[in-house]
């Protein structure tokens, strides 16, 4: 689930930066002649921003979504099965390792 929700986060933030580049700026950025070109004129104009805006609009609520839900399941996964290799070894180690007590410690001459 964490792994298909991740791919899908992924994607929406991929078409999340292409719409944003596409949207007319103040410099008119790539939006200007490369939109025009790639899509033979059909976003240019009022309804190219409407149509931006709305989408950016949506991708940027599925994002925050998407967020909410990566957090929800990763908080809901059991982190004992999460354990590096490392972490369980020096657990187990600490476990089987005598303890010595200050007493048994040899002392400084």
């Amino acid at each position: 689930m964490f792994s298909i929700l991740l791919v899908l986060l992924i994607i929406v933030a991929v078409f999340m930066i292409g719409i944003i580049l596409l949207q007319k700026s103040e410099g008119s950025g790539m939006s200007g002649s490369s939109a025009a070109s790639m899509f033979g004129g059909a976003l240019t104009g009022a309804a190219a921003g409407n149509f931006l805006t709305r989408a950016t609009a949506w991708l940027a609520t599925l994002f925050f979504i998407l967020c909410a839900a990566l957090a929800l399941v990763a908080a809901k996964t059991d982190m004992t099965t999460q354990q590096s290799h490392l972490r369980q070894e020096i657990i187990e180690q600490g476990a089987t390792a005598p303890a010595q007590t200050p007493a048994e410690t040899p002392s400084e001459k």
